[in-house]
């Protein structure tokens, strides 16, 4: 049984109290076809939202089988309405944008119900409204009639004994208004309908009891066709949603309505992009290899450099470099590492420079040709260096003096490489195979210490050894000043030993004395100044490259990309090299001031992920005060709050899913040059897998927290109001 006992409801606007029911008195009962009239503002409308708990009371008491209401809940309200009462509303109140199916499917999943009972029965429930030809149809197609049908079948699919309906005739024709009722009618003898409608005279051969209306009060409460009734009002057993229906709602709900897709898609993405470019232009400043440090050591002090040795300071070997180059990380290896932070000088009439050697290959220039003969190079530098660009034409094949390399050999400039990136007023030269293998031992030459000893006599520091092409393999010549250090003056047939040695070797070689120069054959002989070489031994090519050209036992690796060097480090010390960061080598001066960008830098991140929260939540509040109805109707047919809260989450983190996962696939194909676009891969060069996961963290909170408010929102206005209409 249903009753109400002097029950009033009040509505409070602009500071004015009105009347919408006052000291109602009702009984009504299971089986009964209830119909109330009136005119506008009488007040059957709002009689109806308390009956059905859409709405609450004021004053008095309603009883459901003899239990109070009054003190309810929202959460009360909420399982009242699950147990006892289906709405057909008026306007209908279906879901556009779902089909005929799933509108009335979604009331099943609202109680708890299964895949597999709810598509047996939802099809049963079509076929008796007869709309089994529009199963698949959008509630947005269909006509008011259809609609209705929609509403009824979905009232039906929810089980509950009460089923009250405001005006379910209202919008319908003549023919349509009499199978509406039919079908009521139908439905009323095992459950308690209650109808408002203005319409009395085609509905009153229906009714077993016409209640009539004005001013808010009953004016009539007649029984015109008494029936068996049933004391009690039989509820149905509660069922919650169940988080697979919550999931399959939230994912159904992205997918329905095309331009809300596309709008959600193109703000999160936005987020994205904006995140990212705090966090990838922060760590671009602090990685930027002139940003705050400089190497007083290094020639090549990129930050993508790692020197590496061997823990037991042995020669580096073939495998060694094998094993290196699996490391799909690592750009190339330099395996002379003295290469990197040697200077070269050319010289010539009107022409000064210098600048590092240029250690990774190229395959083409921007103006002349690559290196190719003994004397080539090519010049390396910023495309903004207006110095070159204007000696372009005069530089190309002038014949330049290479002046720290042993006998100031002359080469040739065949190319200009112009680099973006690269700093314009640096220099690089690019050598020929031939002339870099020949510049290596004069480069090694300044790394080993070389002492001389002639019997027991060391020879001092002051002492150099240079190769001539007229000397002999193990044998010396030297200068005729020198012979006081052998017995009689004469050193010819002694033996010289030449002790070479650095902190990675110490070796021992021994030659010939075969005879000495003069002032009157040294430039006979040899080819040589006497005064300038008074203390010069004079060896063979071979003997020279012996004591200069060595094996490798420092070597250099460059990394592609910054974001992998930690990785790099960590994978060439795990093969058992040790390893110096180029980055961690350097001076910085500044270094206070990089801790205070880093504060300011989270300061400001915090700050935007606040604004980007709330800019997000009103935009979004804007795109779905549209879908105000929907989440109504989720309530109308029992939602609670953290229901609705879930399948709102689970709509939103699918959308943040979807522009993520769009995000990534673009990210990849621009950094394999699938899409050429350098904002985006410069922004992402010094981003790592935790910041993408930091990121995508950023926008699960952001996403959780707009639906908890969206959600907030919704539950404190009434269910009628969320749906817009007046009472």
């Amino acid at each position: 049984m249903l009753k109400l006992k002097n029950v009033s409801k009040y509505y409070y606007q602009d500071g004015i109290i009105a009347s919408g029911i006052t000291k109602i008195n009702l009984e009504l009962f299971l089986g009964e076809f209830v119909v109330i009239t009136g005119e506008s503002g009488s007040g059957k409308s709002t009689l109806l939202n308390v009956l059905s708990g859409l709405d609450t009371y004021e004053d008095g008491e309603m009883y459901i089988n003899g239990k109070e209401t009054s003190h309810y809940s929202e959460k009360e309200y909420l399982e009242y309405r699950k147990k006892y009462v289906s709405n057909i509303f008026q306007n209908f109140n279906l879901v556009n944008s779902y089909t005929v199916y799933q509108n009335i499917e979604l009331a099943m999943l609202m109680n708890g119900g299964n895949k597999k009972d709810i598509k047996k029965k939802v099809n049963e429930l079509i076929n008796k409204v007869g709309l089994n030809k529009y199963k698949h149809t959008k509630a947005s197609k269909l006509s008011g009639g259809q609609k209705q049908r929609v509403a009824i079948a979905r009232a039906l699919a929810y089980e509950t004994p009460i089923i009250v309906c405001d005006e379910p005739t209202g919008a319908l024709d003549s023919k349509a208004s009499n199978s509406i009722l039919e079908l009521l009618h139908e439905i009323s003898h095992d459950k308690l309908v209650i109808i408002v409608t203005h319409n009395k005279a085609e509905i009153e051969k229906y009714a077993t009891r016409l209640i009539r209306m004005h001013d808010g009060k009953i004016l009539e409460n007649k029984i015109v066709n008494p029936v068996n009734l049933d004391k009690d009002i039989k509820n149905q057993e509660i069922k919650n949603i169940t988080n697979m229906s919550k999931i399959q709602l939230g994912i159904r709900n992205v997918f329905n309505l095309p331009v809300k897709f596309c709008l959600m898609l193109a703000i999160f993405f936005l987020i994205i992009i904006t995140l990212v470019s705090n966090y990838g232009g922060t760590k671009n400043s602090l990685n930027s290899e002139s940003a705050f440090a400089y190497s007083l050591y290094f020639v090549n002090s990129s930050d993508l450099r790692i020197i590496i040795k061997k823990d037991n300071k042995e020669a580096f070997t073939n495998d060694d470099y094998n094993k290196i180059k699996e490391i799909k990380e690592i750009d190339y290896i330099v395996e002379n590492d003295l290469v990197n932070d040697y200077e070269l000088y050319l010289d010539s009439n009107d022409i000064y420079l210098n600048g590092s050697i240029y250690t990774k290959k190229i395959n083409k220039v921007s103006v002349g040709k690559l290196p190719v003969n003994d004397n080539e190079l090519v010049i390396i530098v910023g495309k903004n260096n207006d110095y070159i660009k204007y000696i372009e034409k005069s530089i190309l094949n002038e014949e330049l003096t290479l002046e720290n390399v042993t006998n100031n050999k002359k080469i040739k400039v065949t190319g200009i490489l112009y680099l973006d990136n690269y700093n314009d007023y640096a220099y690089s030269f690019y050598l020929s195979d031939n002339l870099y293998k020949e510049i290596i031992p004069t480069i090694n030459s300044d790394y080993i210490t070389l002492d001389y000893q002639i019997n027991d006599n060391n020879l001092g520091e002051y002492f150099t050894i240079m190769p001539n092409k007229n000397v002999l393999d193990n044998e010396c010549y030297m200068s005729d000043e020198l012979q006081y250090l052998c017995e009689n003056n004469n050193c010819q047939n002694n033996k010289l030993n030449i002790n070479y040695h650095n902190i990675y070797f110490n070796n021992n070689k021994e030659l010939v004395i075969k005879g000495v120069y003069n002032k009157d054959n040294a430039k006979k002989n040899f080819n040589i100044d006497y005064d300038d070489n008074v203390y010069t031994i004079l060896v063979s090519e071979n003997d020279y490259n012996k004591l200069y050209n060595l094996d490798n036992y420092q070597s250099s690796v460059f990394i592609k990309d910054i974001k992998d060097l930690d990785l790099v480090v960590k994978k060439l010390n795990d093969l058992g090299y040790n390893t110096l960061e180029l980055r961690k080598a350097k001076l910085n001066e500044f270094k206070i001031f990089e801790q205070i960008f880093k504060i300011i830098n989270l300061i400001i991140t915090i700050i935007l992920v606040a604004t980007v929260f709330f800019i997000t939540y009103f935009i979004i509040r804007i795109i779905y005060k549209s879908r105000n109805s929907y989440y109504a109707t989720l309530r109308s047919l029992g939602a609670s709050f953290n229901d609705c809260v879930s399948i709102l989450r689970n709509e939103i983190i699918t959308f943040v899913n979807i522009s993520y996962t769009v995000f990534v696939i673009l990210i990849c194909l621009i950094k394999n040059n699938i899409i050429k676009y350098e904002y985006l891969y410069n922004l992402t060069k010094y981003i790592g897998l935790k910041e993408y996961i930091l990121v995508y963290l950023i926008l699960l909170f952001i996403a959780i927290l707009i639906s908890h408010r969206y959600a907030r929102k919704i539950f404190k206005e009434s269910i009628m109001k969320n749906y817009g209409e007046r009472i």
